[in-house]
């Protein structure tokens, strides 16, 4: 049984948080920049990708995931794998529509209303 203070705790210099405070803003920065730009269907591609960057620097150094025991990662990687899996279905049904129906890969919400009148 361990006591409440049997675990050393790890003091974060502040340079790192500047670091990624740093970091925060350039991602910021950068995902300002891209979307001001047309990347067509490579937009939430690279809008995701700064996400999770940004997110993983959040939880390893603010929330000190780096610092801690292994399981916790592990936890935090596996729920991570779970939502890539519960978001790349969805992706995949929409982006693949057009293979089998030529008419729903243009098909929009206001032609959807028309033809249901």
């Amino acid at each position: 049984m361990s006591t409440p203070n049997s675990h050393a705790h790890h003091v974060v210099p502040i340079s790192t948080y500047l670091k990624v405070f740093g970091a925060l803003l350039g991602l910021t920065a950068l995902t300002v920049t891209v979307a001001e730009m047309d990347l067509g269907r490579a937009s939430l591609l690279v809008a995701l990708t700064v996400a999770v960057i940004k997110a993983g620097l959040v939880a390893a150094i603010f929330m000190h995931l780096w610092y801690d025991e292994r399981i916790n990662l592990m936890i935090l990687v596996g729920s991570l794998i779970f939502l890539v899996f519960f978001l790349l279905f969805p992706f995949i049904d929409i982006g693949s529509r057009g293979a089998i129906d030529p008419v729903q890969d243009t098909f929009t919400l206001e032609q959807e209303k028309a033809v249901a009148k």
